[in-house]
């Protein structure tokens, strides 16, 4: 029995790629004791071909999940089915899984599959059940030539202790910060980073066709190579996209249901809609009459809610299991910005619909207090999806310190956008206002975009995913939201026909955004 004095155990794992002779049985034997279906791995072999005939040679990499000491996916699970054993091992709860694929968006290491028969979350666990048995891992057992080696990484004597204190080894993506317990031995370069060997022409790799498309991560720029050596991909497994298009509109919608509201109330505390002063608004009968502007009477808090319901229902869709989304609030990992963003966008709804009974029944004072709360919750319901997007650690294009201002000046781009054709009908001395800020947001928001497209970009991963998003898959999405929001930018002459283009445009470059930054291969 371990003393108190001892060190808890730490499970390690070593790769030497040195011995490793590309045989795939770990994949094999991984498959077979978990139960792994078809089209998916916890484990695979990645080959690449090094160098030119006759100076060539075939480099392998045991590819799985790096059983972080700060893991990424484990701090945006919602649920916790993504946990920490004491021992260090990353392992998994099928249970309370609610297939939100945060999980998938955090992993640097690309480790992380939704298996498709039971829809969860799921990679390599190292085996926990049989290392709680006593067991060595399914894949340590049948390597033929122990280029697997798993202990303690505490017990000074232990093999493990011994490869990773006094023999060269490595990680990969050590500027994650992630401290991986997975080390390699003699690895190469080509095969630890995931942009160093090129893509085959037409994908064709060996034993396999991979599939291609919008929803698959395969950078077809072969420009973007981070390594001198003529290296090519040899095997490799196909990778999806985490986030769909839903994702895409989910911001877009969201940004509507946040906008809306701010924009209304913003406008009444600046005096550009009808409304009594605050004194008038403190001295006043509950129940009396007021010439308070309909947009913030009950346009703004129907029309926030309603996108707000679109925001829930587009969130829902996107889950693997949507009948246990319930579980964000009954057993919510604080943590996760996608847990935080849930219980804001609650407060906020409650706000708006409370907004919305009180200026029905005509309580002035309380649609004041309301306005207090609503403003802050409006603002993070805007901003919150900025922190969602910085905890997906694997995609270097969101981790943008500017992303939050960002997103809360298309909010109010798209809040004037919304509320502009009602103003044409129910009050027409906002029409222009509204259309002044339309365009003002349009311009600021194309100079944010200018700056991230044109600024040197910290790593290759990000000036990738610009380059996805400027010239690759999702050009044509790109080009032509700047486009029309440059349309928008004329609002003040325009008038109410900026609006569709500036919907319209803004929606098209949220799913560039989005869908880019997970296009750049992570293994």
């Amino acid at each position: 029995m371990q003393s108190e004095a001892q060190p808890r155990a730490k499970w390690g794992k070593v790769l030497d790629q040195t011995r490793c002779i590309g045989c795939h049985a770990c994949t094999t034997a991984c498959k077979s004791e978990n139960l792994v279906p078809l089209g998916v791995t916890r484990t695979y072999v990645k080959h690449v071909d090094v160098g030119t005939w006759p100076q060539a040679r075939r480099a392998h990499q045991v590819t799985r999940c790096n059983q972080c000491a700060h893991a990424p996916c484990v701090a945006a699970c919602p649920t916790s089915a993504m946990f920490q054993r004491p021992d260090g091992i990353v392992d998994f709860d099928k249970r309370v899984c609610i297939g939100c694929k945060a999980c998938m968006a955090a992993c640097p290491y690309d480790a992380i599959f939704i298996n498709p028969e039971d829809h969860s979350a799921e990679k390599c666990n190292f085996c926990a059940h049989r290392i709680d048995s006593g067991l060595e891992p399914a894949c340590v057992v049948v390597c033929p030539v122990e280029a697997i080696i798993v202990g303690d990484l505490n017990d000074p004597d232990s093999r493990i202790a011994h490869y990773v204190g006094r023999e060269p080894v490595e990680v990969r993506r050590p500027e994650k910060e992630t401290l991986p317990k997975v080390f390699y031995k003699g690895a190469h370069q080509a095969t630890l980073d995931p942009l160093a060997a090129r893509r085959p022409d037409g994908d064709l790799f060996m034993w396999s066709e991979q599939k291609t498309g919008a929803d698959t991560v395969n950078s077809g720029n072969p420009t973007f190579n981070n390594s001198s050596a003529a290296a090519i991909l040899a095997y490799d497994v196909p990778h999806s996209l985490p986030w769909d298009w839903r994702v895409s509109l989910y911001t877009w919608t969201k940004g509507i249901a946040a906008g809306a509201y701010l924009v209304a109330a913003l406008f009444v505390l600046l005096g550009f809609l009808n409304y009594r002063s605050f004194g008038d608004v403190i001295n006043a009968s509950p129940f009396i009459g007021f010439p308070a502007s309909p947009l913030w009477l009950w346009v703004a808090p129907v029309l926030s809610g309603a996108f707000l319901a679109i925001t829930g229902a587009l969130l829902i869709w996107d889950l693997e299991h949507p009948e246990r989304f319930y579980l964000i609030f009954t057993r919510p990992q604080w943590r996760s910005w996608l847990v935080k963003g849930a219980f804001v966008i609650a407060g906020y709804s409650l706000v708006l619909a409370l907004h919305f009974v009180a200026s029905w029944l005509g309580r002035e004072r309380e649609q004041l207090w309301l306005t207090a709360a609503g403003l802050p919750l409006g603002v993070l319901t805007a901003v919150y999806t900025a922190y969602l997007f910085a905890q997906a650690k694997a995609r270097d294009l969101w981790q943008n310190p500017l992303l939050p201002p960002h997103l809360l000046v298309q909010s109010l781009l798209l809040g004037s956008a919304a509320l502009m054709p009602f103003a044409v009908w129910l009050e027409p001395q906002a029409v222009a206002p509204l259309a002044w800020l339309l365009g003002a947001t349009s311009l600021i928001h194309l100079l944010m975009v200018w700056g991230e497209v044109t600024l040197t970009h910290p790593t290759a991963h990000a000036r990738l995913a610009v380059w996805e998003m400027t010239g690759g898959r999702f050009a044509a999405f790109f080009w032509a939201g700047v486009v029309l929001v440059l349309l928008a930018v004329c609002a003040p002459w325009l008038g109410v026909a900026a609006v569709p283009p500036a919907l319209v445009g803004l929606a098209l470059h949220e799913h560039a955004y989005v869908q880019s930054g997970q296009a750049v291969p992570l293994a």
